[in-house]
């Protein structure tokens, strides 16, 4: 076989894969060695399409021979190596970090799958993986994490509402890391995570609110009546512009700074000030790109809603920056026109 018709190797492949399958819960573990030389030599002949159902059939047993399973599970085709990797239990944790290490975004969200997942192989995982593979890892509940996986996973979900929920529906995640992502979360994501969540949670996460908040904060009624005569007066005389609301942001003139802001957007003034003081500069980002500010502009808003006595790592300004960049004019303008129907 072994310097034969390409088509008779494949062929023998089929027969003997055939062979153990049939009676693989009865053999030996030395037969089961004999089988995997014999197999591993001439399985890769097979097509595609046969070798991809083998492996699915190899996935649920766990005596599989440990050669071929391994070779299926290294292979580049998700099709063959991904029955292998969701499931096998012939396949360890070496073997899986090795190829988290270096195989495709597919074979790591196939992972992803798996019922139990260490936290060797989840830091990498959340080190390699992209938005679809974390979402899968993260609301895998057999899944480990070390303390530095859930760091970064937090980050990253500052700016994903569906990592924010899965991650937040977790047992294991520590009341300083929940703390953490209730703080980057906007309120509609944070109502949303409540809803979701056994009542022991919902506790947990009223108590992280209370920190973050404070507990004696309330949400004060600000008195929008002088403003809104001083940004009338400025309409009348025609000096209502980008550079009357920059000199609003940088004397911390809230009230001047939101009126001025809601007459350029045709925004309600309580639905501006709703959104701006909130928990994110994403409200401030999108009025901003949305009638055309300079960065200048968006940015003293940013240190206007902090206020005087608080401040900001100059990384969480520098990443406002980019997003402010990054965000396109048309979807701004579509997200103020919903704001006006609120």
């Amino acid at each position: 076989m072994r310097g034969g018709d390409p088509r008779r190797r494949a062929d023998a492949a089929r027969r003997v894969s055939e062979l153990f399958l049939q009676g693989a819960e009865g053999f030996r573990p030395d037969l089961i060695d004999l089988f995997d030389g014999v197999l591993t030599s001439l399985v890769p002949h097979a097509e595609i399409e046969a070798r991809a159902d083998l492996a699915e059939r190899l996935s649920m047993l766990a005596n599989a021979p440990r050669g071929l399973v391994g070779q299926f599970a290294r292979d580049n085709e998700i099709a063959i190596a991904g029955p292998i990797l969701r499931r096998s239990p012939v396949v360890d944790e070496q073997m899986l970090v090795e190829i988290a290490s270096v195989q495709s975004q597919e074979h790591l969200l196939a992972m992803a799958e798996r019922p139990t997942l260490s936290t060797g192989l989840t830091d990498v995982m959340v080190a390699r993986g992209d938005r679809k593979v974390i979402r899968r890892t993260a609301g895998n509940a057999g899944a480990a994490f070390s303390s530095a996986s859930y760091s970064t996973l937090v980050q990253r979900a500052g700016q994903d509402g569906v990592l924010t929920i899965r991650l937040g529906q977790r047992d294991d995640l520590s009341p300083d890391h929940l703390k953490e992502l209730l703080s980057g979360s906007i309120d509609v994501i944070r109502r949303r995570l409540f809803q979701t969540v056994t009542p022991e949670r919902q506790a947990d996460i009223r108590q992280a609110m209370t920190v973050i908040n404070g507990p004696s904060e309330r949400v004060s009624r600000r008195d929008f009546g002088s403003a809104l005569r001083t940004v009338q007066k400025l309409n009348r005389e025609g000096a209502l512009g980008e550079a009357a609301l920059l000199n609003f942001a940088k004397a911390l003139k809230y009230e001047e700074s939101v009126m001025s802001l809601a007459a350029m957007t045709s925004v309600k003034v309580e639905t501006l000030d709703r959104l701006i003081s909130g928990d994110r500069f994403d409200p401030i980002l999108i009025a901003g790109k949305a009638i055309g500010l300079e960065w200048a502009t968006v940015r003293a808003l940013i240190l206007l809603r902090l206020g005087p006595n608080r401040t900001t790592a100059a990384t969480e300004i520098e990443e406002a920056r980019v997003n402010f960049a990054r965000l396109m004019p048309s979807t701004a303008q579509r997200v103020v026109a919903f704001w006006k129907t609120r």
